[in-house]
């Protein structure tokens, strides 16, 4: 224990010395854990079941254990690179240690549009049919202000946020744990069926087509923990914090993810469930004794709480990808009290805000996949490639195996999108690659004309 005090002592006193950019470092590992199981643990979830059980039938709990292994495989990637690089650049700075600024600048940018994208949907969500339960506002307004709020909450401190993140986390967690609850108490008065939970496959496709499919689809519900890499630069001992936390919340997340399936499938026929927009709704009123309203508020908090997080993983990404030379240096600038990179939240917001605002979120929303499947591609390659690198003697490493097969997990899920998906997606990414190439030109420049400039 004095072992580790001194040391947090030693990365404080790292951290006072560094350039005025430096981000302070205030992340414990209970702090890290809830923001990783936050991030995961997202809106996706309130609707996520019905489309899983469309897909595979009663036993959703099958594609939700295939995708959670899936994600494990490129998590163990992260948790390498994170330890051996804690850099809020992510990805980003990974991919330009291992294949230079160009691929650097790609997967920064398919990260930033990904999340900017997330955001903004997130807001128009807010102000959506959950808010409309209680008030009923113009979706624009609600979806800036929301926006705002959220800026500021960032901007206050990454300590403040994820304090925030723990009490959310919470109300969700807990608003899921009722499900469980109700789902458990329908079996036992004699209501649910627990034969659904051996129903694997639709009249339209076999077991395995099923649980691949569905497994495309439950795999939405794991990103997020890719997120936690941004906020490396601010957490105390990341080598020893970062593994347990991004292990232990992607375990919970499992966990509550298959428990929830469980009920879910058990307690309302599958067609039911396949077919609600709200298929926790229809466990809640096959129950009865819970209020339906009670949801939307839970929806609303989770919902306030996957945008709070992506807007911190967006601006970390944006102020990451400075400090390497790959976007403007005016978005390292940070608050002179509270160390957080207020230039790079206060961009990020506002081209949240744009497309909250011009309502062609919906369109894009559906590439976030596509796009995330890029970067991990990417960092799963990263990782076998920066092997030749012996970085820190203590941090995690993986078994070779994981990252190869992570990136055989990567072309499999790639190969389950649609195409408008695809075209949509291979736009932005296409937009990505001019601008990288344009950027690694100027970088090369200016390394010509000054030796001693580094990238």
């Amino acid at each position: 224990m004095a072992r580790d005090n001194g040391n947090e002592a030693l990365a404080e006193r790292q951290d006072g010395a560094r350039e005025g950019t430096a981000l302070k470092r205030a992340l414990t590992t209970p702090l890290l854990y809830f923001f990783i199981l936050g991030d995961v643990l997202g809106a996706g979830v309130y609707v996520l079941v019905g489309q899983v059980a469309a897909d595979a039938g009663g036993a959703v709990w099958v594609p939700l254990l295939v995708a959670l292994l899936l994600a494990l495989l490129t998590a163990a990637s992260y948790a390498e690179l994170a330890t051996k690089y804690p850099r809020a650049g992510g990805a980003s700075h990974y991919a330009t240690r291992a294949f230079g600024p160009f691929a650097g600048f790609v997967a920064g940018f398919c990260m930033l549009a990904a999340g900017i994208v997330s955001v903004a949907a997130l807001a128009r969500g807010f102000g959506g049919d959950y808010l409309s339960a209680f008030v009923t506002l113009p979706v624009g307004l609600v979806a800036v202000l929301f926006l705002a709020l959220l800026a500021l909450v960032n901007a206050r401190g990454i300590k403040e946020s994820t304090r925030a993140n723990v009490v959310a986390t919470v109300v969700e967690v807990g608003g899921l744990a009722v499900i469980v609850v109700l789902g458990a108490w329908l079996l036992l008065r004699g209501d649910g069926d627990a034969g659904r939970l051996t129903q694997l496959g639709t009249p339209e496709k076999g077991a395995a087509a099923a649980v691949l499919s569905g497994s495309v689809l439950a795999y939405y519900s794991f990103v997020g923990f890719e997120t936690s890499v941004n906020v490396a630069e601010e957490t105390r001992d990341p080598r020893r914090s970062y593994p347990r936390a991004l292990f232990g919340a992607l375990a919970t997340a499992g966990a509550v993810y298959l428990l929830v399936g469980l009920a879910a499938s058990a307690a309302v026929p599958t067609d039911r469930l396949a077919g609600s927009s709200g298929p926790l709704l229809e466990v809640v009123e096959e129950a009865g004794g819970v209020p339906t309203r009670l949801f939307s508020a839970i929806a609303l908090v989770a919902v306030a709480n996957g945008a709070l997080l992506t807007g911190i993983m967006s601006s970390r990404l944006a102020y990451g990808m400075a400090k390497d030379g790959l976007l403007p240096a005016g978005l390292t600038k940070v608050l002179p009290g509270r160390r957080t990179p207020w230039a790079a939240i206060a961009v990020t917001t506002l081209l949240a805000m744009f497309l909250a605002l011009t309502g062609s979120v919906a369109t894009l929303a559906s590439t976030l996949v596509l796009l995330l499947l890029v970067v991990f591609l990417m960092v799963n390659t990263a990782v076998l490639v920066l092997r030749r690198d012996p970085g820190e003697a203590d941090h995690f490493r993986a078994p070779t195996v994981l990252p190869v097969l992570g990136i055989a997990s990567c072309v499999l899920l790639a190969t389950q999108i649609e195409a408008e998906v695809w075209l949509r997606g291979l736009v932005i990414v296409a937009a990505g690659m001019v601008l990288g190439a344009v950027t690694a030109v100027r970088r090369t420049r200016r390394a010509d004309q000054d030796p001693r400039s580094t990238g």
